[in-house]
């Protein structure tokens, strides 16, 4: 878990919530382009392909993600339980990638 002291100086990146007619994605605000999760359809590759952007933005630095949705439907109680273990998740990896002197 980061220190206080690294939480409060960690980049916050936004998260938001992108509903259509037909799918629904998580928007997540990384690097020149957002990167996109579908929540209405199970594409594996899809989710390898944002975890690997994921991973290359981590190099550069911890973050973490912070959901901006005013809309309380599930798609909004997903994303929450989403954002949380993702940033557990992502300070995790953050940590090993320090312990192996790969950043």
């Amino acid at each position: 878990m980061p220190s206080k002291k690294e939480e409060k100086y960690m980049e916050i990146k936004k998260a938001t919530i992108k509903r259509e007619e037909t799918n629904s994605y998580l928007v997540l605000e990384v690097g020149s382009s957002p990167l996109l999760i579908t929540l209405t359809d199970d594409n594996p590759n899809e989710i390898k392909s944002v975890f690997n952007n994921l991973l290359k933005e981590l190099k550069k630095g911890a973050f973490k993600f912070n959901l901006e949705d005013e809309t309380l439907d599930l798609y909004h109680y997903i994303c929450v339980e989403y954002i949380t273990q993702l940033n557990v998740e992502m300070q995790a990896i953050y940590t090993e990638l320090l312990d192996y002197e790969l950043i």
